[in-house]
């Protein structure tokens, strides 16, 4: 398929350094091994975590191509591996593993999305693929979208409908299916008689998709907190009742919550990735029977401190990757649920850019400007 055993060169977006912006540069994009991919990108949402990285909150080596959140068609395949439209994950799933094959867990213990090893260039391999200046590349969470080809192991790669919007669906990489899941399969939020309160702390994409979430399960008081109140009107429309700004409040928002709800929220979740969130969020939940739920990605090296009496009231905090999705078999279902119009993931894309704006991108996230940004390889052709 496609070049084959070819060496590619193309564009790719590498980051040298932290809190610089990133650089378009050519690249040598290598064949695919043994049960690997080359994909050409269509298109790549921006997840908070790049720019969490940019900032040097998420330690990660460099230099490297980063993205995480990639839609594309395969241009050639490596030996025992079958793919055409496709999305990749930064968590894979290889069906093979204890995680993998429990029920309950898609953790896939070859994940490179947390245990991020600054020896291994590739997950599996432990080399690059990605060569520019004659210096090899860093693959970032096993993906590696911002880039027009990219090479990713298939347990990492899902096959998805054909007549999928290839300029929408990245967000199903990491975005959608995390803030749903956080709320279907973690919180378990239907469980429960509609009417719940829930609290979500960040309204940036992932924080988007909580909403919608908690709204279809028939949440019926949903407090969004953002120190950006440009995103208030928006998450309004999503199903957000109350929106505060914890900058503006006497008192800090965890006690406003308990307030506001009477005794603490049914479920609250954080979707920034800050430890003192990370405490507010259980801080919010009822002391009974509140369910918090931690989605965000913490700093490199954070420790997460709170009073254990807090828990033994009957609080439970909870964490996930992906949702508790396991990725390549349930989210290419996703695709299809929103082909058939089951979900709208339209009102999560408020910005779409051409690859080569990736920087401008990158300032509208830090300014708070938009709640996600799709990266088009196309538009610029």
């Amino acid at each position: 398929i496609g070049a084959g055993g070819r060496v590619i060169t193309c564009r790719a977006a590498i980051a040298w350094t932290t809190n610089a912006p990133l650089t378009i540069e050519k690249v040598e994009v290598d064949p695919p091994k043994a049960g690997e991919v080359r994909i050409k990108i269509i298109s790549s949402g921006i997840c908070d975590t790049n720019k969490h990285i940019l900032e040097g909150k998420d330690k990660v080596p460099f230099p490297a191509i980063w993205g995480h959140e990639g839609a594309g068609t395969v241009e050639s395949i490596g030996e025992g591996v079958t793919r055409d439209k496709v999305l990749m994950f930064p968590l894979p799933e290889c069906r093979e593993c204890s995680s993998c094959l429990h029920p309950k867990s898609n953790f896939c213990l070859k994940e490179r999305l947390v245990s991020i090893s600054l020896t291994f260039f590739h997950p599996i391999y432990g080399t690059s693929r990605f060569t520019c200046r004659g210096r090899k590349i860093y693959h970032l969470y096993g993906t590696s979208t911002f880039t027009e080809y990219t090479v990713v192991h298939e347990i990492a790669v899902g096959k998805i409908d054909d007549d999928a919007p290839m300029d929408t669906v990245c967000i199903l990489s990491c975005e959608v299916p995390t803030g749903f899941g956080a709320v279907f399969n973690i919180a378990k939020v239907r469980m429960f008689t509609p009417g719940s309160t829930c609290v979500v702390f960040g309204l940036g994409g992932i924080g988007s998709a909580v909403v919608m979430a908690c709204k279809a399960s028939g949440a019926s008081r949903i407090i969004g907190v953002d120190i950006k109140e440009e995103k208030f009107p928006r998450a309004r429309t999503l199903g957000v009742t109350d929106c505060l700004n914890p900058q503006k409040l006497k008192k800090p928002v965890q006690e406003v919550v308990v307030e506001m709800t009477g005794k603490g929220a049914d479920f609250a979740f954080e979707a920034i990735g800050l430890i003192d969130t990370m405490v507010a969020t259980l801080e919010s939940c009822h002391p009974s029977y509140g369910v918090g739920v931690i989605i965000g990605l913490a700093p490199t090296n954070s420790q997460l401190i709170f009073d254990p009496m807090l828990l033994l009231s009957g609080r439970t905090l909870k964490g996930g990757a992906l949702g508790n999705y396991k990725t390549r078999s349930c989210i290419p279902k996703m695709v299809t649920d929103y082909l058939q119009k089951k979900i709208n993931l339209d009102p999560l894309i408020t910005h779409t850019l051409p690859f080569e704006s990736i920087n401008k991108a990158f300032e509208l996230l830090q300014g708070g400007y938009c709640i996600k940004i799709h990266l088009s390889f196309i538009l610029e052709k």
